[in-house]
């Protein structure tokens, strides 16, 4: 039986609506169906949960990762990685990951130069409002790199608010 009949033949025979809750404490699920539990899933369950389902289905390890990544985005791509049971370099190589990892170190490099932009803007045009600050965070690298130049021309906060004017 394949997933979508598993899944017709337990809402035609059990429930009403789908609760994903429910579905996840039922014994020996097919893989698909445990794959639709890891949102609502505890913590405490998910490193096994996720092995049980890529010990039946390697496969779907390009889906597995992105759900824990979106489950937990403060958690680092080892601490994912060790949660899924999955090693590193057995998954380094897919597309997904690649994309994840080049997203991630993006918007690593997009925040510390955020972040170096804002100490430096404090120091030359005295402390930002939230909105200036908000507004500055939001920048693509390009443009922070361009005002962290820029800068240095400034002789206080106007240069900062038509600079803005000028790039937003």
């Amino acid at each position: 039986m394949g997933p979508i009949q598993a899944l017709k033949l337990y809402l035609d025979q059990q429930v009403v609506h789908l609760s994903l809750e429910k579905l996840s404490q039922e014994p020996n699920l097919d893989s698909w169906l445990n794959l639709l539990t890891l949102p609502v899933r505890p913590e405490s369950e998910l490193a096994v949960c996720s092995q049980q389902i890529l010990a039946r289905r390697p496969d779907l390890k390009t889906v597995v990762l992105p759900m824990l990544v979106q489950r937990f985005p403060e958690l680092t791509e080892d601490q994912i990685m060790v949660i899924a049971g999955i090693p590193r370099e057995e998954i380094r190589h897919t597309r997904a990951v690649q994309d994840w990892l080049a997203e991630g170190r993006q918007e690593g490099r997009q925040e510390g130069e955020a972040n170096v932009t804002l100490r430096l803007l404090n120091r030359r045009c005295g402390l930002l409002s939230n909105a200036t600050t908000a507004q500055i965070q939001a920048l693509p690298v390009d443009q922070l790199e361009a005002l962290a130049d820029a800068l240095l021309d400034f002789t206080g906060p106007a240069d900062l608010t038509a600079w803005l004017a000028a790039h937003t």
